[in-house]
């Protein structure tokens, strides 16, 4: 999996990376992955969700891993939830 079949989940609009992973696939990637942490968690599985349902109706969820990293951050470290969901477009 390349650097460019990944999507990083930020502060940007929900429809910004919907239209990510739809031109992900219109340009015939196979597999596209949606990666996220903290608050933007909730808004990996929408952006998810409203390309599988709205758009891509023949992608399918291949992979979903959730997992806690270790930041450094001005307090010392604490615990981030992520969440990474990979999809796959059936033809």
């Amino acid at each position: 999996m390349t650097e460019a079949n990944i999507i990083y989940v930020g502060k940007k609009p929900t429809m910004n990376y919907v239209l990510a992973v739809v031109t992900q696939f219109n340009n015939n990637i196979e597999k596209v992955t949606i990666k996220a942490r903290g608050k933007a968690i909730s808004k990996a599985v929408d952006i998810a969700e409203i390309a599988k349902r709205k758009f891509v109706q023949t992608a399918n969820y291949d992979n979903i891993t959730l997992s806690t990293e270790v930041v450094e951050g001005e307090r010392g470290e604490s615990n981030v939830s992520s969440i990474e969901i990979v999809m796959s477009r059936t033809k």
